[in-house]
């Protein structure tokens, strides 16, 4: 009984370990190749608020321009309805390159955004860490410079998003929009 009793102890903790696993972070990540205008191709997320909107999120545009303090902002412009809308997020640095931290006016929820991998000039793949109360979510997004991707770079999406521990009902390759914001995003920045 008590080895059962240590075996079942020591699952347990081996899985709240590897739930703990860190996410690595682009090597030699440069910030400056980071910045500019993305797509968001794909997105996976525990949310519950992603599980009740997946079904009419489509694909938005973000730019992503540097502070004069070295921060990020990011402006996505996402079609809602008839019309655009924009959301500004203000991506803080950590001492960690690839790594930044966020925190919601609006819900005062605090994010742990990494860039986990990118070749700067076609896609980038990052992980999110929400946490709000005692309730946390992971987020994936796939970002690409232009709206179609390498489908082997899709694969690369789903499989890193499964990895994380997200179901694949959790995973949405986005579909594109006729909205002029996601194709002329300037005229509404």
């Amino acid at each position: 009984m008590q080895a059962t009793l240590l075996s079942l102890l020591g699952l347990a903790l081996f899985s709240v370990l590897h739930g703990q696993e860190e996410v690595t972070v682009q090597p030699d990540f440069q910030q400056e190749k980071f910045t500019g205008k993305w797509y968001s191709i794909g997105l996976a997320s525990s949310s519950r608020w992603f599980m009740e909107k997946k079904q009419v999120l489509k694909m938005c545009t973000t730019v992503i321009t540097p502070t004069a303090d070295g921060n990020l902002n990011v402006t996505s412009t996402y079609p809602k309805f008839d019309r655009c809308e924009k959301r500004n997020s203000l991506y803080i640095k950590t001492e960690q390159p690839g790594r930044f931290s966020y925190t919601s006016p609006r819900w005062g929820s605090q994010h742990d955004i990494r860039v986990v991998e990118t070749n700067y000039d076609e896609y980038a793949l990052l992980h999110a860490k929400k946490f709000k109360g005692t309730d946390t979510s992971t987020m994936v997004t796939l970002y690409g410079r232009t709206t179609e991707l390498n489908p082997k770079l899709q694969e690369k999406f789903t499989q890193f998003s499964l990895a994380q521990g997200l179901p694949e009902d959790a995973i949405l390759l986005l579909p594109k929009t006729d909205c002029l914001c996601a194709v002329f995003p300037a005229m509404y920045l």
